[in-house]
């Protein structure tokens, strides 16, 4: 019998990765979901997984968590700068509790992007490559819903702002992902790092999509990184925090969260779900 446990249960993609191991034939008794907030997640331990606190901040209650776990899918801690302490008190609990595969969910390209948020994805990676588990690597791209979750926002202004230069963006749904994850933990391949990206499109693309379902007029309107930083400063963001979001639109305009990998659809066996199903579903 083999126990598979999954951090960040009580959030949206560690959710999906504990129902896409349920999907895809995992006993719920094989199955540890992590989480700090464990009352989020009780629906899954009502379902027969077994639920346990765990605190990326918190060694002890990692060691606990971990406790009699085969493979762990690592899902990257959602506080930016902390991450990488985060992540190695994980790695090292892991290592502690025998654990004999890490599956992390990383950042497309991250090796090379200038995107901000990679940095502590690459110490992650070197943290795992340093550690005697071995580990495969999802390298995911955007997320759809990083635009869908706006649409509300582009059908009041008729705009979707960005400093994307036009650049192709390649998304896929969190739902897409977990997936992928769930299936990397499922296999026994060992050291392997995936670039995963999903449905090609840009913002233009995007705005015609969400036009076309929600019969709202929208445009997109493509601007500097500057531009963008001072119109996130207009809505609240304080000066360090708009720049960092802005200028990651910056290195999709270099291309960096493109890919032409098929690695996704390879993994999980389907097409990845598409800009106008996203948007349908969001509407």
């Amino acid at each position: 019998m083999t126990t598979y446990a999954v951090t960040g249960a009580s959030g949206h993609l560690g959710r999906l990765v504990v129902e896409s191991l349920l999907a895809r034939g995992v006993a719920a008794a094989d199955i540890v979901a992590i989480a700090r907030t464990t009352s989020k997640a009780q629906d899954l331990a009502d379902r027969g997984v077994e639920l346990r606190f765990g605190d990326y901040d918190d060694a002890a209650s990692l060691d606990a968590a971990l406790a009699g776990v085969d493979r762990l899918v690592l899902v990257s801690a959602s506080e930016v700068g902390r991450r990488v302490a985060q992540h190695e008190a994980v790695i090292g609990a892991a290592e502690r509790a025998g654990v004999s595969r890490i599956v992390y969910t990383s950042l497309l390209g991250a090796a090379t992007t200038s995107n901000p948020l990679a940095p502590e994805h690459v110490a992650t990676e070197r943290a795992l490559a340093d550690s005697p588990i071995p580990a495969t690597v999802l390298r995911n791209s955007w997320y759809l819903e990083n635009y869908t979750g706006q649409i509300g926002t582009y059908t009041a202004t008729g705009t979707v702002l960005g400093a994307t230069g036009g650049a192709t963006i390649a998304a896929a749904a969190r739902a897409d992902y977990a997936e992928a994850a769930a299936v990397a933990a499922l296999q026994d391949a060992e050291g392997q790092t995936y670039e995963l990206g999903g449905t090609r499109f840009t913002l233009e693309d995007l705005a015609a999509a969400v036009a076309s379902t929600t019969g709202a007029e929208v445009t997109a309107s493509d601007v500097t990184v500057d531009q963008l930083a001072a119109t996130f400063q207009e809505v609240g963001m304080d000066a360090g925090t708009a720049g960092f979001w802005a200028s990651i639109d910056g290195s999709i305009a270099k291309g960096e969260l493109d890919t032409a990998s098929t690695a996704l659809e390879d993994l999980i066996g389907r097409p990845a779900t598409s800009l106008a199903d996203a948007v349908a579903a969001a509407v």
